[in-house]
């Protein structure tokens, strides 16, 4: 183990093992999040929130200096990523009535954010199929590669996101991706309302008897880290810079890690060295 300010790296890699654990039986499922974590297509999705709530926030009677408002939501938003966008958007009409306003139903600012957003998702899936732009471009890099290593090793693949699930089948399919997960796919539905990632996790603990040390999560979002903790499964936190595509986002690390995720890793360059060490037979594995 390489050890640097304080960090500790697996030898000559950027994978940062923050609580040493492996699987507890040979690794055989994994679920992934999806934007931040495998897609990059809904990439700045976040500063489009913080947005549209400072532009409601700002002119209530209440409302705080700029500064302030836009440090709190972009706390807010941090926390959520990984929940469904209307509970995002429920807090938003929430905040405006504590702050003297008069608020919409959180399904209409749900319908303007996703208005805003899909406008430039649009341009870069039909930039995906006419061949403009290649799967790699809008995908953290690595991924694909470290995809097709667990299938390759017979490892079962699922998708648990907090956009919509038809948007996700959709643009996983655009990032030719769709057969690593098959029909594995699962995000709030309008015959689902009450989705949310924890239940996704007891049932894929459930429908195949495992202990919660079975199951390895990877994401970028405190909230699949927090609910694996919660099942004692093991986190892979990703601590992706969407924009620049390489390098770690620092405040995603701090989340990541205050929320329970086992290992950070800024991408899956090293996707090779990480599936090793999560697949690897210890006589010390728990």
């Amino acid at each position: 183990m390489n050890h640097q300010n304080g960090r500790h790296y697996l030898p000559n890699t950027l994978i940062e093992i923050v609580n040493p654990c492996r699987p507890c039986a040979r690794l055989r499922h994994v679920l992934f999040d999806f934007d931040g974590t495998v897609s990059l297509i809904r990439e700045g999705w976040q500063q489009m929130m913080i947005e549209l709530m400072l532009e409601f926030l700002l002119v209530t009677p209440k409302a705080e200096d700029e500064a302030t408002l836009r440090r709190r939501m972009t706390d807010l938003v941090v926390h959520s990523t990984g929940r469904p966008t209307i509970d995002q958007m429920t807090y938003l009409a929430n905040e405006i009535v504590r702050r003297g306003g008069s608020a919409q139903d959180a399904q209409a600012y749900k319908a303007l954010f996703l208005g805003r957003l899909l406008a430039r998702v649009n341009q870069r899936l039909a930039g995906l199929r006419s061949g403009r732009l290649e799967p790699a471009e809008l995908t953290v890099p690595g991924v694909i590669e470290f995809l097709a290593a667990l299938q390759v090793q017979g490892i079962t693949c699922y998708l648990a996101s907090g956009t919509e699930r038809e948007a996700v089948v959709n643009e996983i399919a655009a990032l030719g991706l769709a057969h690593c997960f098959e029909d594995r796919i699962y995000g709030p539905q309008e015959s689902a309302p009450a989705f949310s990632k924890k239940a996704v996790i007891g049932q894929i603990l459930c429908d195949y008897s495992l202990r919660g040390c079975e199951l390895v999560s990877i994401g970028d979002g405190k909230v699949e880290m927090e609910y694996t903790a919660e099942a004692g499964g093991i986190g892979v936190g990703v601590a992706s810079n969407e924009v620049e595509r390489q390098g770690i986002n620092e405040l995603k690390r701090e989340q990541l890690i205050q929320a329970g995720a086992n290992i950070i890793v800024p991408d899956f360059r090293e996707g090779e060295a990480l599936l090793s060490y999560l697949t690897e037979e210890e006589t010390g594995r728990r």
